[in-house]
């Protein structure tokens, strides 16, 4: 297209979209297509999915939406992300536009200006909206669910499902995705139950991103220049590195410096009339220091910089072996601006909380330019790390991948130590959607013309499984939604028990297990097809081949059995025995033992029974998918009805008072909250056993934590035990309907709570715990959730008792936000 011809189009564009056109001259960047696009479907008035890669910029979509809301009096818009830290970010950025007074935040534990035009609110906050049917809907005209992949997490997404099923149909949806595989299945079911849905799909990134790997000083290209990533054409220098024949860094260097030498050089006659060899061996490849390597990414010009180290013990530690080094990465005016930006943010923190955190060690590194990121950190710390990073200040930032799931903090280069992690149970490779998560966040739109990731040299590394995790964006978005007693409650109240059925067999776990069944039906057709094909080429004229085929099974099976198992008691040997003698004397007896093709008929008959076992298995497996949704369902249905939560008029479902009760309890344990309250359990608790037994709900305990605790006396021990049996038996009944259960309550935090209830110390507190004040904070924040939930629901003693509870913990470290 000619430049006067792009002129006109958009020319035209913007007369058809003016509203989009006048919105995209207010950007500071010229809006990328896939941003264009986004923004005139939603001026159209349809939903849009837009999936691109991290950096991309999908959330000026997103802010074109909350625009679209502004123009019109009394409209509404709601920003949902999956985080607080996220959460607390936008927030702050929509006030920079629209001011104070137009947003407002709702995180759980944070509510300012909750009746604001604008207002920025974690996932699960909406659903509970959605479901108490709040005031604050009317007016609500975009929802814009960014990190919407979240749909995928296993414990977290089925909230996100839950809200695009029940938003009014009136709302436009703008979901914000990371690039996945499947965006266009997710878009079909999106305009499915949202109506018209715009799929917009970019797999462009708006800064290239280079790849490299780091082998000793150098830094290799991973992709050969002329090739690119498209190609996959890995660096034949890396390949050379990686050969046996070649097997060490040093003595592949000194191959090629002797080849570059030239025939001259090569001709020239040598002391002792001898000619150079190529050295047989070398020493192996020693991986830089981490200070070396921050120095040559200083050299090269490649800070900022994100180092990726899937531990929080080896971010730490990272960040005190470049302090020991003695690197300093900032001049005194920068070391000047840091420490007025963190005396003006962690001013309300207590003098003695900030000694038990190690504070001043921790302000020394940023002084030098150097933090860790990780979720065991204060979150005042992390978001002082990541307001200096954004501002340059702070050069390097050794984190886990938590970093990478949608925090701005983007730099100009991202370094992967190792591209293997810990997921609980054994060290796995990471996938290639995680690679892409990771590296996205190299390059800075506006300041970088390019982002650089580099990938340590390691003695195991394969470049060609790297470049495979470089090139590859297979990253499938899979429902992970599932009924809970809370979900089956609100929907019966709402809707009815079959109406309610509809609603979650149009949820996207349904609609993708039916896809999957149309296309296991599609095999158990052309199976059936095969099937009649061998039952005809294996067709005997002497008799029924099928039959006699069965017989030989059979036979073939109980000897393979009597073999196997030499061990059983001789009467059951004996059985075995009289089995195969009879199924022998039937086979010989059979008409078609006789026949002159026997074994050819046998041959297709094996064939037959082979794709007839196959079969069977698909058509299970399509009956197990069939409404499995509606059936998980049905269960829950029973065990709300045996404990009457749920009782039946004439046929229809209806809540009972208990039933009314437990439509605010959200979480995990929502039946056993629930069955507690009702039964009294917690009555005889002051507010700092509360506190302890409602710690013991939320908390999950590490893989590798085991043992007794130390717990609180008094009632709290009483009212524990009693809640454990509880537990127990719920378990036994959900077992009893083929329901998966919860985890046995976990007592790790209690004695901790217990004591920061009473106004503990935080040394006293975090000694207790044994846990990193960054998860006490969020330990204690959950604890607060469900103690917030209690005081609406419960009964005046238990709800004034964990008001109570509320405030005594929401003190120190857990109350300080920046917000």
């Amino acid at each position: 297209m000619t430049d006067f011809a792009a002129r006109y189009a958009r020319a035209q564009s913007g007369r058809r979209h003016p509203i989009s056109a006048s919105f995209a001259e207010m950007q500071r960047f010229d809006l990328d297509p896939f941003q264009v696009e986004g923004c005139q479907a939603l001026e159209d008035g349809r939903s849009v999915l837009v999936a691109a890669p991290t950096g991309a910029g999908k959330t000026i979509v997103g802010e074109f939406a909350i625009h679209l809301a502004m123009r019109e009096p009394g409209d509404k818009a709601f920003y949902t992300t999956p985080m607080k830290a996220l959460s607390n970010q936008k927030f702050r950025e929509l006030q920079e536009v629209y001011g104070e007074d137009q947003v407002g935040l709702l995180t759980g534990d944070t509510n300012i200006n909750g009746n604001a035009r604008v207002v920025v609110m974690t996932t699960e906050v909406l659903r509970n909206m959605l479901y108490a049917d709040s005031p604050a809907l009317r007016g609500l005209r975009y929802v814009v669910m960014d990190e919407v992949h979240y749909l995928a997490d296993r414990f977290r997404g089925p909230v996100w499902e839950e809200v695009i099923l029940h938003l009014p149909p009136a709302v436009r949806l703008v979901s914000l995705s990371a690039t996945v595989s499947n965006a266009e299945e997710f878009g079909d079911w999106l305009d499915t139950v949202r109506g018209d849905t715009a799929v917009i799909v970019s797999e462009t990134r708006p800064v290239p991103l280079e790849q490299h790997v780091l082998v000793r000083g150098d830094l290799l290209p991973l992709f050969e220049d002329r090739s690119g990533v498209a190609t996959a054409q890995v660096n034949q220098e890396l390949t050379r590195i990686r050969s046996p024949k070649a097997a060490t860094y040093e003595n592949n260097r000194r191959a090629i410096e002797y080849r570059s030498r030239g025939d001259q050089e090569r001709r020239r006659p040598h002391r002792g009339g001898k000619r150079p060899v190529r050295p047989s061996t070398a020493a192996r490849i020693e991986r830089m220091d981490r200070p070396q390597v921050v120095e040559l990414l200083g050299r090269s010009n490649l800070l900022p910089a994100i180092f990726f180290i899937f531990s929080r013990v080896g971010c730490d530690a990272a960040v005190q072996q470049v302090r020991r080094s003695g690197v300093r990465l900032t001049d005194t005016a920068e070391r000047d601006e840091i420490r007025a930006i963190i005396d003006d943010r962690l001013r309300p923190l207590q003098d003695e909380d900030l000694a038990v955190l190690g504070y001043w060690e921790w302000r020394e590194n940023l002084e030098r330019g150097v933090a860790a990121h990780h979720a065991g950190m204060l979150p005042a710390f992390k978001e002082v790390v990541e307001e200096l990073f954004r501002r340059k200040l702070v050069k390097v930032v050794f984190a886990t991948e938590t970093l990478a799931l949608g925090i701005n903090m983007p730099a100009r280069t991202v370094v992967l130590e190792k591209l293997e992690k810990f997921n609980g149970e054994a060290r796995v490779a990471i996938t290639s959607g995680e690679y892409t998560q990771l590296t996205g966040r190299a390059g800075r739109r506006g300041i970088d013309v390019e982002g650089h990731a580099v990938v340590q040299w390691t003695e195991s590394l394969d470049p060609q499984a790297v470049a495979a995790l470089a090139s590859r964006r297979t990253y499938p978005l899979n429902s992970s939604f599932r009924p809970t007693y809370n979900m089956a409650v609100n929907l019966i109240d709402q809707f009815g028990r079959e109406r309610a059925r509809e609603i979650l067999e149009s949820s996207f776990a349904q609609f993708q297990a039916d896809r999957a069944v149309v296309g296991l039906a599609r095999q158990v057709k052309d199976a059936e097809a095969s099937l009649a094909g061998y039952e005809k080429s294996m067709t005997c004229d002497r008799g029924d081949f099928a039959e006699y085929s069965g017989i030989r099974r059979d036979l073939s099976d109980a000897e393979k059995l009597n073999r196997a198992d030499r061990t059983a008691p001789a009467r059951i040997r004996q059985q075995r025995q009289n089995e195969i003698q009879s199924l022998r004397h039937r086979m010989q007896r059979h008409p078609c033992h006789s026949c002159p093709d026997r074994e050819n008929h046998a041959r297709w008959a094996e064939r037959y029974w082979k794709l007839r076992r196959r079969t069977d298995r698909t058509r299970r497996d399509i009956e197990t998918r069939t409404g499995t949704v509606a059936r998980i369902f049905d269960r829950i249905i029973d065990v709300l009805a045996e404990l009457n939560y749920v009782a039946f008029e004439d046929g229809a479902a209806a809540l009972t008072a208990a039933g009314r009760t437990m439509r605010r309890i959200y979480g995990e344990r929502d039946l056993l909250v629930a069955e507690s309250l009702r039964r009294g359990l917690w009555k005889n608790l002051d507010a700092a056993g509360l506190a302890a037994l409602a710690s013991c709900l939320v908390y999950e305990p590490r893989r590798d934590e085991a043992g007794e605790y130390r717990l609180p006396r008094g009632p709290f021990r009483d009212a524990l035990t009693k809640t454990q049996e509880l537990w127990s038996r719920l378990d036994d009944l959900e077992q009893e309907h083929h329901l998966p259960g919860t985890e046995p309550l976990a007592t790790g935090l209690a004695q901790a709570m217990n004591s920061w209830a009473r106004g503990g110390s935080l040394d006293l507190v975090l000694s207790e715990a044994d846990l990193a004040a960054g998860d006490f904070v969020r330990w204690t924040k959950q604890t607060i959730d469900l103690l917030d939930q209690l005081s609406i629901v419960a009964d005046a003693d238990v709800a004034v008792t964990a008001r109570k509870a509320l405030d005594a913990v929401r003190r120190g470290i857990v109350a300080y936000s920046s917000v």
